[in-house]
């Protein structure tokens, strides 16, 4: 018979108190919370602020009592741990209701403590109209402010995944939303490229988006409050509204474990080993608070998810019941509802794979959600990122609506397995018109992989555009319909649609190099076959005009000044993507 203590329950904890309780029948299970709820559903808490989940009991996923119930498990809330005595093998504990200061004695110790949320030093950040989320009462905070205040407006300060939920349910709650986010993009995971689509799509629905852009402080009048920025991209001046939400990262709440001298890197994360140790080997560790390894990249990082912090409890239950079990990395599988659009990304990005220095390149693939025949298809964008040598993938961005989720996690289980693209090629996924193609859209990534491997198309990207020479040195060809040309190209090319292409390709000099836009890519590609079975030095624009238009287009949601003006083309028409091939 062993005692263990849990320090925190929610993902880790209470998913390794469960696990233990299963495997041993007789140890002693204490868990410790601070707070006043031991499991509840922290994702789904923006959801029930903006009224989409209706009843509070559905938050709660299990109560001290449900649990010991079911597992046997000592469950006091409200009670935290203060302190750890590693040669006692005590911890001290402070009943927070009645002020009382305890000690108790453990076998085996799990932390599981969490993060919590980054609140900068700023003037005027201690208002009452200033919120952060965290945990239910945090949720109850908000939801209350607003069903008794009646606010009219909201500052959200930081775009990342908790920030653009909130985005979405508070202007449900029928507030209007502004997001200030101080780097030039949303959703930090995903490369520049692939968040113009989501910045788009965030203003489309109403929401003032203000990239590049710092809080310098908060003032209160009884207008409310005034949020002075940095003035990044935003020419409106300082931002007034009746209520701030702060949401611009976490940190690991690891001081009990600095304090009790087990190993922290430099941002806190307590350093585990695969087995879920600490330098303490009575000692482990879970969840948001720990240092992992990078599945793809073996790097040391922080990434604080759900998923994770519920297989390393796990993990850490059967090691102390004396299991053999490894944690064997993150790869940040993540996904985000941004209003009716889907956001999805696993693995590595491009800014990470340039950061190390990887011979690597990518591709952008466009593809209906289902049968393009079938009622409601609707285009995903898919980025890829590669091995240059074996065709391994390394990560996938997914932006879309319908079936965008399923997809990346078909991507996160190839890269998984240490799959290529040409494995991509030969998945047999489900289909039939109402979900997917005969040729589903992660098998159109591994084919266009496959076919910049083989040496069948050479690409070029949005970003390599401006450099291309205007002088008539190479030849510059949108293979769109005169339509589509007319609504918008990108300035230099000519247009000779892909339809007419074998008839006039004679107005094409052999002697210069062809970069070759289209739509999506699609259209390009053939045309860039056609070209090089034909003698020509020909390459397609990867995502083509519709990845361009994105990124540099009047109507991208996108503004110029968040580029870098050595990869800006001067000229930039726009049009609407009609999602031809």
């Amino acid at each position: 018979m062993k005692k263990i203590i849990i320090v925190g329950g929610v993902a880790g904890g209470a998913s390794a108190a469960a696990r233990l309780r299963r495997l041993d029948e007789t140890d002693e299970i204490i868990i410790f919370e601070k707070g006043e709820y031991i499991s509840f559903a922290n994702c789904g808490l923006p959801y029930y602020i903006g009224g989409e989940i209706k009843e509070k009991s559905a938050l709660t996923l299990q109560t001290p009592e449900s649990f010991n119930a079911r597992f046997n498990v000592d469950v006091r809330v409200q009670n935290e741990v203060i302190s750890i005595d590693r040669q006692a093998k005590t911890v001290e504990v402070k009943n927070i209701k009645t002020g009382e200061i305890y000690a108790e004695s453990y076998d085996k110790l799990i932390l599981s403590p969490g993060a919590a949320p980054l609140m900068p030093k700023l003037p005027g950040i201690d208002s009452k109209c200033v919120f952060t989320l965290r945990n239910i009462p945090d949720t109850y905070k908000i939801k209350e402010y607003i069903e008794n205040n009646h606010p009219k407006s909201v500052v959200i300060v930081g775009g990342g995944y908790i920030g653009v939920e909130m985005a979405e349910n508070l202007q449900n709650a029928g507030l209007l939303v502004t997001i200030i986010e101080m780097t030039d993009q949303v959703i930090a995971p995903l490369d520049y490229d692939m968040a113009c689509d989501i910045h788009r799509h965030i203003r489309q629905k109403g929401v003032n988006l203000l990239l590049s852009n710092g809080v310098q402080k908060i003032e209160e009048d009884a207008a409310g409050l005034k949020v002075i920025v940095s003035q990044g991209d935003n020419s409106q001046g300082d931002v007034r509204a009746d209520m701030l939400i702060m949401s611009i990262g976490v940190r690991p709440e690891s001081s009990i474990a600095k304090d009790a001298g087990l190993a922290v890197n430099e941002r806190g994360g307590i350093i585990v080993d695969n087995y879920m140790r600490t330098s303490d080997e009575n000692i482990y560790a879970v969840g948001d608070a720990i240092e992992i390894t990078d599945f793809v990249t073996e790097q040391k990082a922080m990434i604080p998810l759900a998923g994770p912090a519920n297989k390393q409890g796990r993990i850490a239950a059967d090691n102390i019941c004396g299991i053999d079990s490894q944690y064997t990395g993150t790869q940040g599988s993540a996904i985000l509802k941004v209003f009716d659009m889907t956001v999805a990304t696993t693995g590595m990005n491009e800014k990470t794979a340039k950061k190390l220095g990887l011979d690597y390149d990518k591709s952008f693939t466009y593809s209906a959600s289902h049968a393009s025949y079938y009622p409601g298809a609707v285009n995903m964008c898919i980025k890829t990122l590669f091995e240059k040598k074996t065709g391994k993938i390394l990560g996938a961005q997914i932006t879309g609506f319908d079936g965008a989720d399923k997809r990346c996690d078909v991507f996160a289980t190839a890269i998984r397995a240490g799959m290529t693209a040409y494995d991509l090629t030969k998945l047999e996924l489900c289909y039939a018109p109402p979900y997917s193609s005969a040729k589903d859209p992660v098998n159109m990534a591994g084919f266009v992989i496959e076919n910049l491997l083989t040496g069948k198309v050479k690409n070029f990207h949005w970003h390599d555009v401006n450099e291309l020479p205007r002088d008539g040195s190479v030849v510059l060809l949108d293979t769109r319909t005169e339509e589509e040309y007319e609504n918008g190209t990108i300035g230099g090319f000519i247009n000779i649609p892909l339809d007419d292409l074998r008839s006039r390709i004679n107005e094409i000099d052999k002697t210069k190099k062809v970069y070759v836009t289209c739509q999506i890519g699609l259209r390009g590609y053939i045309a860039a076959r056609i070209l090089s079975q034909n003698g020509f030095d020909a390459y397609n624009l990867s995502g083509g005009y519709r990845l361009y238009n994105s990124i540099f287009g009047k109507n991208s949601g996108s503004q110029p000044a968040n580029i870098n003006p050595e990869t800006q083309l001067a000229e930039t028409n726009d049009s609407e993507d009609k999602k031809k091939l």
